[in-house]
């Protein structure tokens, strides 16, 4: 395909209202990755998360379950727990009147309970009162969330994210649940979610703004995204032994990949807020937070094999590869972000055939905007 096509207006990037419609049709609409499910191990640790415009709590039950909930008290709406993170025993306690309720939400315990009752004058039903459940399941290792009533399947969200590598199942080889966390590092950009994915998405900056990275990847020097060449990703150069800052030599490959994916580099987009990078003996995971029409917190997760991480091997070869990159591609969104509340984007910018796929996510925010 050839010529040039139209981004979004600036508006979409800008906008309060704009900001506020995703977040009823997508943020609170669609699945979220929310936690590394290995953050909360033990019963009782607790992360609390905002998607969208709700708290969302996460715990591990005494069961060993991972639940979520909405950080509402259900008495008077108090904001039941005001910590990001934490550990409790068994239970969590509203700051404002006591109620407390377990780690599955059961309403435990409130001042002069035992002589409170229901509409129809019958005992309360401890669960119907309880904190209010948020949909939760768990793929790559993480904790996904949903805020709608009605989630929409998440296969097809696996479907959907797998398509660029032309083989559903070769994301499975990674075993990335079964990894480990050997560095994470959160990024705070002042740049709308929009602009970090669309950069994500199109490799026609790389020969301008990553040298690192094009040096291991040298064909990314074409401008081409390894995003469109489905089921090919891109290939190490020849004098490359490893996906490190310096090119030099890794680690041992993840043992479930196969040779066709051995010395290359995949990237997915989970729409609407997750970017990976697989290579041969890591991964790269990217979640963001959308704060505001100009703030998205990223957090990113440098995941190895259990025994790298256990060893105390230095990673810091291959997490400062991606760190750079990552630096860089928030540099440039930052950089973008004031331009589009200018007149001179009013009707948006301009797509070049390399970036076209970009479109197709345009398409499928205003899609989902139209919805509802």
């Amino acid at each position: 395909m050839t010529g040039l096509r139209t981004t979004l207006g600036g508006d979409y990037y800008v906008s309060d209202a704009v900001f506020t419609a995703e977040q009823d049709a997508i943020f609170e609409n669609l699945w979220v990755c929310a936690v590394r499910s290995s953050d909360l191990a033990s019963p009782g640790a607790f992360r609390k998360l905002q998607i969208g415009r709700e708290s969302v709590l996460l715990v591990r039950g005494r069961d060993g379950l991972l639940r979520a909930f909405l950080n509402i008290c259900r008495h008077r709406g108090a904001q039941l727990c005001t910590e990001s993170e934490g550990q409790v025993k068994r239970s969590f306690r509203c700051p404002y009147h006591s109620w407390t309720y377990g780690l599955d939400g059961k309403l435990m315990a409130a001042p002069n309970i035992g002589s409170l009752t229901d509409d129809s004058g019958g005992a309360i039903d401890r669960y119907r009162y309880g904190l209010v459940p948020v949909a939760l399941t768990e793929w790559l290792g993480y904790a996904w969330v949903c805020l709608s009533d009605t989630p929409p399947p998440f296969d097809d969200v696996v479907a959907e994210a797998t398509r660029t590598l032309g083989d559903p199942d070769a994301i499975d080889r990674y075993g990335i649940g079964g990894l480990d966390v050997g560095k994470r590092i959160v990024y705070d950009v002042a740049a709308n979610w929009k602009l970090i994915i669309e950069n994500f998405m199109e490799c026609y900056h790389c020969s301008s703004i990553h040298p690192e990275l094009v040096g291991v990847l040298p064909e990314f020097a074409r401008g081409v995204a390894a995003q469109a060449n489905v089921g090919l990703g891109a290939e190490f150069g020849s004098d490359t032994a490893g996906f490190t800052v310096d090119g030099t030599a890794g680690f041992d490959r993840l043992p479930g990949i196969t040779e066709e994916q051995d010395r290359r580099y995949y990237a997915i987009t989970v729409k609407p807020t997750v970017f990976i990078n697989l290579v041969p003996d890591h991964i790269i995971f990217h979640r963001m937070f959308p704060m505001s029409p100009t703030r998205t917190i990223v957090e990113c997760d440098w995941l190895y094999s259990a025994d790298v991480v256990a060893s105390g091997r230095d990673v810091s070869r291959s997490v400062e590869l991606f760190h750079r990159v990552n630096e860089q591609d928030f540099e440039a969104c930052e950089r973008t972000q004031p331009a589009m509340a200018s007149r001179a984007y009013r009707n948006g910018g301009i797509l070049v055939p390399a970036e076209h796929h970009i479109a197709e996510f345009h398409e499928w925010v205003v899609s989902h905007l139209d919805e509802r």
